[in-house]
């Protein structure tokens, strides 16, 4: 049986992929599946740069706006999701554009990778999340690095979660999480894909993403966060660990200035683009589509990829 075609258009927050990603969906009468962690949540549509529909111009977008804040949201959900998703698309003979920043998101759902059942209600779970509280998310981290390195280095401190599931399953199996999902990524994909990663000079992608957070700023994310606060979003949400919300929040908290939440959301969003990029250089079968190569001229980069669905048997 012949797969089914996929494209991914992805690469580090702020490199432009959401205005190619509608263009090329528009060319090959595609829809858009999201891979963002926190596009997916309603009410927080500044601190995650959510398109809107006016930007969609016409085109179908799934997993945005799906979720309320205070629900859970991981890679197992979003994989059950897309896939749902995915079965819709084909249905009406489209083709399916996954675009979005979560490297993550997309090798799950590109290799069909396999989770652990993973209901979070076990004793071991809870003895970690109490630890994280007494002992803070940096001792946890450490814990994660003496027995898993290469977890450690790939999983932020801050991203609390990750950093116990992983623990977690050390403590399950006696393996460390990262060889199981070193296994995973060598499976083959059931997909027949082009996997695009748009990336372009460090202090270009830095400018844009400070300009980028001085724009959130001027369009309302502090009331969007206060918003947020006043309904009863709180900072151990899986919704409140995106950058732009924790940091806000802090401000709010008084736990800092508001100049000083500005530097930190701006100096941790440069480095979260940075992590994004190693982990896309791991990957197989990426193309790099850098702007400055098509003289930053978004047309020619469209038939660059339409030209290369062709030659690939993506579209007729």
């Amino acid at each position: 049986m012949a797969k089914k075609p996929l494209i991914v258009l992805t690469g580090p927050t702020a490199v432009g992929k959401t205005a190619l990603s509608i263009r090329l969906a528009g060319a090959l009468k595609g829809e858009i599946i999201s891979a963002d962690s926190m596009q997916v949540y309603r009410h927080m549509d500044i601190g995650s740069a959510k398109v809107t529909k006016d930007e969609m111009e016409g085109v179908p977008h799934h997993l945005i706006d799906v979720l309320e804040p205070e629900e859970e949201f991981n890679v197992a959900i979003f994989q059950q999701m897309a896939k749902k998703a995915l079965e819709e698309i084909y249905s009406r003979g489209n083709i399916p554009i996954v675009a979005g920043g979560t490297g993550f998101y997309i090798q799950a759902l590109l290799y069909d990778i396999h989770f652990e059942d993973d209901t979070g209600e076990g004793p071991l779970r809870k003895e970690l999340e109490e630890l994280a509280r007494q002992r803070g998310e940096a001792y946890l981290h450490e814990q994660l690095e003496k027995i898993d390195p290469v977890s450690a280095r790939l999983i932020h401190p801050n991203n609390v979660k990750r950093v116990i599931r992983a623990i977690e399953y050390y403590r399950q199996t006696g393996e460390p999480i990262s060889g199981h999902n070193e296994r995973e990524r060598k499976r083959l994909s059931p997909y027949h894909f082009l996997y695009y990663v748009m990336h372009m000079d460090r202090a270009v992608l830095y400018e844009r993403i400070n300009r980028r957070v001085d724009q959130m700023l001027e369009a309302g994310l502090v009331e969007e966060v206060r918003a947020l606060k006043e309904r009863g979003v709180r900072r151990g949400m899986t919704s409140m660990q995106g950058i732009g919300y924790k940091e806000i929040l802090d401000y709010l908290d008084g736990v800092c200035t508001l100049e000083e939440a500005v530097y930190i959301l701006k100096r941790d969003t440069r480095h979260f683009a940075k992590r994004q990029l190693t982990w896309f250089k791991r990957e197989r079968d990426v193309r790099w589509l850098n702007p400055t190569d098509f003289e930053n001229d978004m047309d020619r980069m469209l038939e660059h990829i339409l030209k290369e669905c062709r030659q690939e048997g993506i579209v007729p």
